[in-house]
Parts: C-alpha cells; sequence; structure tokens
C-alpha cells in the first residue's frame, strides 16, 4: 500500500494487527490419537462406521432382547422406530465381522462419537468418545485380554498402574470383566477423585 504522500510506504492495511496463532488439537483428539497408536503397535487396525444406525446392528446383532432396557426411548436417541444413534461403536465390529470371511482372523479397534440420552455431569455426557476392541482367531484365551488391555493402558497412563478384573455380565460376551485402573490421581491411596476405594473404572470387556 502507498499513500499520496509517500508517508505509509511499505504499510499492509489488510493484514491483522496481531500476530495469528495455529490452534491445537483438541484433548480428546490427542488421547484418542494416542490410544490407536498404542494398538497399532499391538498389532490392532483401525475400523470405522457410521454414527446412524439401524436397530439390528447396534441392539440384536449384539444379543440384546427385545425387551432391554437400553432399547427404551429413554436411553436412545431414535429417528424412527428402526434408525437410532448409536449408543456405543459395537456396530462396526458387526460390520466388520459380516464383511470377513468366516475363518478369517480380525483384529480391530473401533474409535468415535456415539451417543445416550444422559444429563451432563462429572462422569456422563449425551455424546462422548469411545474406543472399543475386537479380536477374533484361533487359540484367543482370557490371558490374552487382560495382557493387552494391561500393556496398553500402562503404555497410555504409566508403567506403575494397576489394573484389576472384576466378573460382570455383558449380554454379548462371555466371560465378561469390569476393568478397572488404580487411581491416576492419588495412586490407590483414596481420594475426591476415586470416591476414597484408589480404582477407577474405565471398561467393560469379555
Amino acid at each position: 500500500f502507498e499513500s499520496q504522500d509517500n508517508s505509509c510506504d511499505g504499510l499492509d492495511l489488510t493484514r491483522s494487527a496481531y500476530p495469528i496463532e495455529l490452534g491445537t488439537r483438541h484433548p480428546i483428539t490427542i488421547v484418542k490419537n494416542e490410544v490407536i497408536d498404542i494398538f497399532a503397535r499391538l498389532g490392532f487396525s483401525i475400523a470405522e462406521g457410521p454414527e446412524i444406525e439401524d436397530d439390528w446392528h447396534v441392539f440384536s446383532s449384539l444379543n440384546f432382547a427385545e425387551d432391554h432396557p437400553a432399547r427404551d426411548m429413554q436411553d436412545s436417541f431414535y429417528i424412527t422406530d428402526e434408525i437410532l444413534m448409536r449408543t456405543q461403536t459395537s456396530p462396526v465390529q458387526a460390520r466388520t465381522m459380516q464383511s470377513h470371511e468366516p475363518n478369517s482372523p480380525i483384529k480391530i479397534i473401533a474409535p468415535g462419537r456415539v451417543y445416550r440420552r444422559d444429563d451432563y455431569d462429572a462422569t456422563h455426557s449425551p455424546m462422548f468418545t469411545q474406543v472399543e476392541g475386537l479380536c477374533i482367531d484361533e487359540n484367543i484365551k482370557f490371558s490374552d485380554l487382560k495382557g493387552t488391555l494391561t500393556m496398553a493402558m500402562q503404555q497410555l497412563f504409566n508403567d506403575d498402574l494397576k489394573l484389576r478384573f472384576r466378573p460382570s455380565f455383558f449380554p454379548f460376551t462371555e466371560p465378561s470383566a469390569e476393568v478397572d485402573i488404580s487411581c491416576v490421581m492419588c495412586h490407590g491411596k483414596g481420594c475426591r477423585v476415586c470416591k476414597g476405594t484408589g480404582w477407577l473404572e474405565i471398561l467393560g470387556a469379555g
């Protein structure tokens, strides 16, 4: 830009008055990428699927009975009687198994957004990010599951992390377990974050 009196030579009036700073990745994106990287090193591939799903892939294919509470309108965002926002990333597992030959091994993780009719509080949100894993092959045992999760969580948090597997029930896995980690805030001593137990529940498995 040049003024007639040459007093503003070299001044660009279209330029921002302040330095333009680049943004950063969202914390959820950072953690999701870390999880993907960890499981990729363990031999898992990444699988994705639609966030708007049909009832069969969300519930029926996972052995949910017709009267299961999770099918209730209070828990799920239904668009029609048969179409809804997925409540977990398990439909990705169903679609992956449908697209594979019966005898071919499967080793995937399925990260993505899921939706439930939950009120906002410290531990609930109507939309959140979930990561599920699926491993199908010969001679796969529960000890493989425990070893995989222990290694992955220790890489994600710290090498001294302890894991606890509690027997539980899920309609689509047997045996099933709830998995807790030693509290990352108090290291198992008991605090407000872990409600004095020394443990934090982080996932279900089976």
